[in-house]
């Protein structure tokens, strides 16, 4: 791959301009006018679309990033070294989109700095708030060497090289709690979540399932990145990532069915509901699909066949997260005749920062060293 034949300005890229342009024009008119004038939130439904989906999908998406990282520099599996970098900057943009999303989903944004002053160790809002600063800042940190060499600032490169191995696992043990805290956020809330996703084993399921969709998207960003930028995939580490999928997919099937036996009850999956429908379309397109393609060894060892999976998981845990914020609510909302459904600007604005994930991601690949491994 050659990094002076990545054109930067193309249909692409103008298209990606006015998304981006649209979604920060959306910013501007919620920041002078309050989330009243832009969101179709009220006092039933405090948390929309914003939070289920650029924060609690956004962050799963992340967890890549603390996955291979992990894999690297903490156990030493040198066969994903050439995904390391391009996996913790996704992860780097997932958390900054997650936490612009939230300085925007507050009442009082300016005010989004109280944290990191003011502790409250026993909230978990507290926790969770604190962990998306700093595992933001150790992502930072961890892709800071693409910065270092493209400024030929030796001194620096060389610290962060050596320091890389504890930053690494201080962010791995971030990512853990953090994915975790947000499924422990709906705790608090079991008179209102469906018993079909409330469960004491909420948190840990938030962390498998963030798993799952990490190894997920790492592998659909590789596969994406081979055919953009016109590099060779390497089927190794591809075949390994689905194998990972496999292994973590089993886990998590096994933790939904023992939760549907055993709290919610087999009938509630089938009783024509909103929430019912919507835990039966996760399950099937998140959970049951990938289990059963991913069994087969010759599927996991062929690209396409890991890019249908790695679709499949990706719309399945953000499926999922939607229904743990959302639709699993909607039959306590329906008792009290208050329904919610995103706005247009809600829409716009999401769309505006993945344009500016995907852009970022594109002058990353032209002027940073993103793909070290390949010169080897």
């Amino acid at each position: 791959m050659n990094q002076n034949d990545i054109k930067m300005w193309t249909p692409t890229t103008t298209v990606l301009l006015l998304i981006m342009g649209a979604g920060g024009l959306v910013a501007l008119y919620r920041m002078f006018f309050g989330l009243g004038a832009v969101t179709n939130l009220n006092s039933i439904w405090p948390w929309g679309f914003w939070i289920a989906f650029d924060v609690l999908g956004g962050v799963a998406m992340a967890a890549g990033g603390f996955i291979i990282a992990g894999a690297v520099y903490i156990l030493n599996w040198k066969k994903y070294k050439p995904i390391v970098r391009p996996a913790v900057l996704n992860a780097f943009f997932g958390y900054l989109l997650a936490a612009i999303a939230i300085f925007l989903d507050i009442g009082q944004s300016f005010r989004i700095w109280h944290p990191m002053v003011m502790w409250q160790v026993n909230s978990i809002m507290f926790i969770v708030a604190i962990h998306v600063v700093l595992y933001t800042s150790t992502l930072a940190a961890e892709s800071s060497p693409m910065i270092f060499e493209k400024l030929k600032m030796t001194g620096l490169l060389n610290f962060m090289n050596k320091i890389m191995v504890p930053v690494v696992l201080f962010g791995v043990l971030l990512s853990t709690l953090h994915q975790s805290s947000l499924g422990a956020v709906y705790l608090i809330i079991p008179s209102k979540l469906s018993p079909l996703w409330y469960s004491s084993l909420l948190p840990y399921h938030f962390l498998v399932s963030a798993v799952l969709m990490g190894l997920s998207m790492v592998s659909f960003e590789t596969i994406l990145s081979t055919r953009v930028f016109n590099h060779k995939p390497d089927m190794d580490i591809l075949s390994g990532l689905a194998k990972g999928s496999l292994i973590t997919v089993s886990l998590y099937l096994i933790m939904k069915l023992w939760d549907l036996v055993t709290v919610a009850g087999i009938g509630m999956a089938f009783t024509g509901s909103t929430s019912s429908n919507m835990y039966l379309l996760e399950m099937v397109i998140g959970v049951i699909l990938p289990f059963i393609l991913l069994i087969s060894r010759d599927r996991r060892s062929n690209m396409r066949s890991i890019f249908s999976v790695n679709v499949l998981v990706i719309a399945g845990i953000v499926l999922n997260r939607m229904n743990v914020a959302l639709f699993g609510l909607a039959d306590y909302a329906g008792k009290t005749g208050v329904d919610y459904f995103p706005s247009w600007m809600e829409f716009a604005l999401t769309a505006g920062m993945v344009a500016f994930a995907i852009l970022g991601f594109k002058v990353s690949v032209k002027y940073l060293n993103l793909f070290p491994e390949e010169a080897h």
